[in-house]
C-alpha cells in the first residue's frame, strides 16, 4: 500500500484531500498544527485504520517513519484575516515549511506536491492568467507575506527538483469553495453565507465590479490528484474559469438562500486583485481535467454545509484566536 503524507490535513483542502487519497487505496498520514485547521474537518477519519494524525508545525523537523510514496505540502494560512493576523507564520510556513518538506521528500525519494496559488500572479495585468505569466505583486504590501511566500515555495521547489532531482509538481490553485470551509475566514463565500444565514446585508468592497472565478472542492481535488499521478513538473493552474464579479455573485447569493437583503459597499482593501480567471489550457492538455460542477449545484452543496451550523455556530463572529502561536 502506497502511503502518502499531507500537510495542513486539518484544513479545508487538505482534509478533503485525505479523503481522497484514503479513497484511491493510499495509507494517509495527516499532519497540521491546527493554527487555521480544525479536527472536526478529519474527525470522521478517527477509526479508518488507513488514516493516523501527527499534531506538528511544519516550520520545525519533520521525521516520518517507514517509507514514504508521496508528500502533499498544504499547510499554509490561505485566507486575507488569516495572513493580516499571522504574517510571519505565513512566510515561515512556506519557506521554512516547504523546505522542511522537500528535504523529506529527498531523504525518503518521494514525489512531493506543493500548493502555490492564483495569488502569485498578484493583481493581474494579464488575463485570463496562464502559467507563463509572471504576476503583478505588491512585495512590501499587507497581502505580500502569502503571495511571497508562495512564490518562494514555488522558487524552492523548482531548486530542488534541479540540483537535488527531487520529483515534484507545483499546483496554483485558483478560488476554491465547498463544505468544511471556516464561516468567519474573510473569503466572500464564506461571509456572504454567513451574512445570509443570519439575516444581515451582504457587503460588498469595492463596487463589486472585480472578479472571481470559484471552483468547487470536489473538482479542485480531482485536479490535484491527476497532477499528483501526472509527469509533469512545471506549474498548472486548477481552477474554473466561469468568472463572475463579486457584485452579481451577491445577487446569486441572495436568490439561493431566498432572502432579502440589501446589498452595502464598503471600500477595497489594499492590492485586494480586481480580476482573476485562470487558464486551464495545460491541465486540459496535460491531466485530462477540467471542472464538472457548476457554480449553481456547487453552490446548494456549500449552502446545505452552512444551514447545518448551530445558531450559536452562526453568530460566532470572533475570528479564530492566533495568541498562542508563536512567530
Amino acid at each position: 500500500m502506497k502511503q502518502a503524507l499531507v500537510t495542513g490535513a486539518a484544513g479545508f483542502l487538505g482534509s478533503h484531500l485525505c479523503d481522497k487519497l484514503l479513497a484511491e487505496g493510499m495509507s494517509v498520514v495527516g499532519m497540521d498544527n491546527l493554527i487555521t485547521g480544525s479536527m472536526s474537518n478529519i474527525a470522521h477519519l478517527e477509526t479508518n485504520p488507513n488514516f493516523s494524525f501527527i499534531n506538528h508545525d511544519v516550520c520545525e523537523h519533520i521525521d516520518i517513519k517507514g517509507d514514504l510514496d508521496y508528500i502533499l505540502h498544504f499547510a499554509s494560512p490561505a485566507s486575507p484575516i488569516d495572513y493580516l493576523k499571522i504574517p510571519i507564520q505565513t512566510l515561515k510556513v512556506g519557506a521554512l515549511g516547504t523546505h522542511n518538506a522537500l528535504g523529506l521528500a529527498r531523504a525518503k525519494n518521494a514525489r512531493i506536491l506543493v500548493a502555490s496559488t492564483s495569488e502569485i500572479y498578484g493583481d493581474p495585468l494579464v488575463h485570463p492568467q496562464t502559467e507563463d505569466y509572471f504576476g503583478n505583486v505588491n512585495t512590501i504590501g499587507p497581502r505580500g507575506v502569502y503571495d511571497e511566500a508562495k512564490r518562494y515555495l514555488e522558487s524552492i521547489t523548482m531548486a530542488y527538483h534541479r540540483y537535488h532531482g527531487v520529483d515534484t509538481r507545483i499546483i496554483r490553485i485558483f478560488n476554491t469553495y465547498g463544505p468544511r470551509m471556516r464561516l468567519n475566514d474573510g473569503r466572500v463565500i464564506p461571509a456572504f453565507m454567513g451574512q445570509a444565514l443570519r439575516g444581515e446585508d451582504l457587503t460588498v468592497f469595492g463596487d463589486g465590479s472585480q472578479t472571481r472565478s470559484f471552483c468547487f472542492v470536489e473538482d479542485e481535488i480531482e485536479g490535484i490528484y491527476r497532477l499528483l499521478m501526472s509527469d509533469y513538473h512545471l506549474p498548472v493552474n486548477i481552477g474554473n474559469p466561469d468568472e463572475i464579479t463579486i457584485l452579481d455573485f451577491a445577487q446569486e447569493i441572495i436568490a439561493l438562500t431566498g432572502t432579502d437583503q440589501k446589498i452595502v459597499f464598503k471600500e477595497l482593501p489594499k492590492n485586494d486583485p480586481l480580476q482573476r480567471k485562470p487558464d486551464i489550457t495545460k491541465a486540459k492538455e496535460i491531466l485530462g481535467w477540467e471542472p464538472k460542477v457548476g457554480r449553481a449545484e456547487g453552490m446548494r452543496h456549500t449552502y446545505d454545509y452552512f444551514k447545518s451550523f448551530s445558531p450559536e455556530e452562526l453568530n460566532k463572529m470572533e475570528h479564530r484566536d492566533f495568541t498562542t502561536f508563536k512567530n
